[in-house]
């Protein structure tokens, strides 16, 4: 009620002051006062514009004033500038004179590092193909019977001498106390002569007779030319003239025959004591007093008929190989009329056969017990023979004849030194367990891990170093030894297995010899006359008989 009263009572006061307004409005009072002092305000503000317009004149000439100070001084710094500018220009001229003849002969001298580049990439891929090459010939120089297949005998006369491993005890040469002595043996006497007691000491009181008889023999040779005659009366038919005799013994149907004994004499002095045939002829005169003078023809033919009359025999010794649990086979080079042929060898438990093939390859083990072969191979890497038996075996002893040469001319390489050294390892180990002795899973597995961890490390060496194209033979025995992992690790998984191929390179430096002492062979006939020889004169070694006996058996 209160606050309603305020509020009427405030409108009251508006309401009054108004009316008061408007009674001044009407009145006109209220209006002069507004005009008077609009009119002072107006000449209040003249007055300012007045002031003003003033200062705004002395404003317009300090401006001129200034702008021409200002115009002056741009003049100036014009001037100062152009002159700068003059001399930058000058300068930026000489500049870029020298800018150009720097660039001019920076080109040149770039063209010419170019030039110098390639020559320097030219001759270092020189010196790289001389290296390469140098390489490859010192490879070939140094390559001997240790780190090749190159044998012994076909090394130069200044060979290295061969190391002896033996260590030297301090001992006389020759029989040593207390060891029994291995004496010449006695014969059966064809002769005996008694030799009495010296009359000295025999008279003499201070000796007497131990009962002990001292015998010495004396041993020589005798040859004897033992000849049988047989004669027989001939007779006629009277109609028909034809003639006729008693039949004569096997063997005798020439004039004068030769048997058994002489042929055998012969046939092994010329095939198995490697004599040429000249000598044989020579040396079996010499012997005779010149009693036997064979002909040449006769001892060159002695192979053929050796060959004809051992020909159940080499079926024997075929079928044995074909039935041999292990078998090596080896290829060596022969002379046939100035061309090249080959020799096949297969030797195993069943015993031993030459052949006589013109070519290597797939052509050269037709016919041989490899063609039908069921059981394991040794050999020295020739991939014909992959293709023949059940199982290969490398030969080790070419690996580490390989690794060696590796080594010697790769020597910033590791995985050589340490697979030759696993290799020697493993051989060692197989060659010390007996008879009765077991091949070790455990270590076996060992060896096999190791080998595979040297391979490893052999493929990060030469993708790092990537192998020279002059001497790839390292590169190539990693790859071969990685791909053909069990054909080099058979042996230590099968007792019967050997480490090596030693078997046939032995075998076939029996034919080299020959080879070398007959030159070259006149027909392909003789030199297979020889290799069925070979063979049998082997076949018959190996029974433990008398040779010359059995060979003359066999002629007779």
């Amino acid at each position: 009620m209160s606050d309603r009263f305020e509020y009427i009572n405030t409108l009251q006061c508006r309401i009054k002051s108004l009316k008061f307004q408007v009674k001044e409005f009407k009145s006109g009072e209220k209006y002069l006062s507004i005009k008077a002092d609009c009119k002072a305000q107006l000449n209040e503000k003249d007055l300012k514009i007045k002031n003003l317009k003033l200062e705004l004149a002395d404003a317009n000439k300090q401006i001129v004033t200034n702008r021409k100070h200002l115009q002056q001084v741009v003049e100036d710094l014009e001037k100062e500038h152009k002159k700068t500018l003059n001399v930058k220009d000058r300068e930026i001229a000489s500049l870029q004179g020298r800018a150009l003849r720097a660039e001019y002969r920076n080109d040149k001298y770039r063209d010419e590092v170019v030039h110098l580049k390639r020559e320097i990439y030219r001759i270092l891929t020189l010196l790289e193909d001389e290296q390469g090459k140098n390489l490859k010939l010192r490879a070939q120089l140094n390559r001997d019977y240790e780190n090749s297949s190159i044998p012994s005998s076909m090394a130069k006369p200044n060979r290295k001498k061969i190391a002896n491993s033996r260590e030297s005890t301090g001992k006389k040469p020759g029989g040593q106390p207390g060891h029994k002595g291995h004496g010449r043996q006695k014969q059966q006497p064809t002769n005996k002569v008694f030799i009495p007691a010296p009359d000295e000491y025999l008279n003499n009181p201070d000796y007497r007779l131990t009962g002990k008889i001292i015998t010495k023999q004396l041993i020589n040779l005798s040859i004897s030319v033992d000849v049988l005659e047989c004669s027989t009366p001939e007779l006629r038919n009277k109609e028909t003239g034809t003639r006729v005799h008693a039949a004569f013994p096997p063997g005798m149907v020439n004039d004068v025959n030769y048997g058994g004994s002489v042929k055998a004499f012969a046939f092994l002095l010329n095939n198995h004591c490697c004599v040429s045939i000249d000598k044989v002829r020579d040396f079996l005169s010499e012997l005779t007093d010149g009693k036997l003078q064979i002909s040449k023809g006769m001892i060159n033919g002695l192979g053929r008929d050796f060959s004809i009359k051992t020909q159940k025999e080499q079926r024997e010794v075929f079928s044995n190989l074909l039935r041999s649990p292990v078998m090596g086979i080896d290829f060596s080079g022969a002379r046939l009329n100035g061309k090249n042929v080959q020799i096949a060898v297969c030797a195993g438990s069943g015993g031993v056969l030459y052949h006589a093939r013109e070519n290597k390859g797939h052509k050269g083990v037709k016919g041989t017990p490899a063609e039908d072969y069921q059981g394991i191979l040794i050999h020295d890497h020739d991939l014909t023979f992959y293709s023949y038996g059940s199982a290969h075996q490398e030969c080790l002893t070419h690996i580490l004849r390989y690794l060696l040469d590796s080594i010697e001319n790769e020597p910033a390489l590791t995985w050589n030194k340490q697979m030759r050294e696993l290799i020697r390892e493993m051989i060692h180990y197989r060659n010390s367990l007996g008879e009765d002795d077991k091949l070790d899973p455990e270590r076996v597995a060992e060896y096999e891990n190791r080998y595979i961890e040297i391979l490893e490390t052999a493929k990060n060496e030469y993708d790092y170093v990537p192998p020279s194209k002059y001497y790839p033979d390292g590169y190539n025995l990693y790859s071969r030894l990685f791909k053909f992992k069990d054909s080099h690790l058979l042996f230590l998984h099968d007792e019967r297995v050997p480490t090596n191929n030693n078997l046939c390179e032995r075998l076939l430096r029996i034919f080299k010899r020959k080879q070398k002492q007959i030159m070259t062979f006149r027909s392909f006939e003789s030199l297979e006359y020889l290799c069925i020889s070979l063979g049998m004169i082997d076949m018959l070694r190996s029974r433990n008989q008398n040779l010359y006996r059995s060979t003359s058996s066999i002629f007779d």
